[in-house]
């Protein structure tokens, strides 16, 4: 197979996203990793201002025995339940989604 080579993460670019996020209303560094994501896809995309047009969220749920441990916040029982509202639509994480475009 021949694909094609990655080109070098373009400075210029992150360096313009990284003076955009000091400039936005907002206090330093309080998105976190979404900023680090948002200066590192500029310099990837060699657009300060990148788009990405195909979106996907991942969601995913297990009983690992976290909840047996006394360690979670909700009982085993939750998790299906969790599951088929996700399913349905219903939970946050799909309301972000439908907000993002990534269905």
């Amino acid at each position: 197979m021949n694909y094609p080579s990655i080109p070098p993460i373009d400075t210029v670019a992150a360096q313009k996203a990284a003076a955009r996020q000091n400039n936005l209303t907002k206090p330093a560094k309080s998105l976190g990793r979404l900023e680090e994501i948002s200066i590192k896809l500029a310099g990837m995309k060699a657009d300060p201002l990148p788009r990405v047009d195909r979106k996907a969220v991942i969601v995913m749920a297990a009983d690992h025995g976290v909840a047996l441990e006394g360690v979670s916040a909700y009982p085993a029982e939750v998790t299906p339940q969790m599951v088929l509202n996700f399913l349905h639509g219903g939970a946050a994480i799909n309301v972000l989604a439908r907000q993002a475009g990534a269905m």
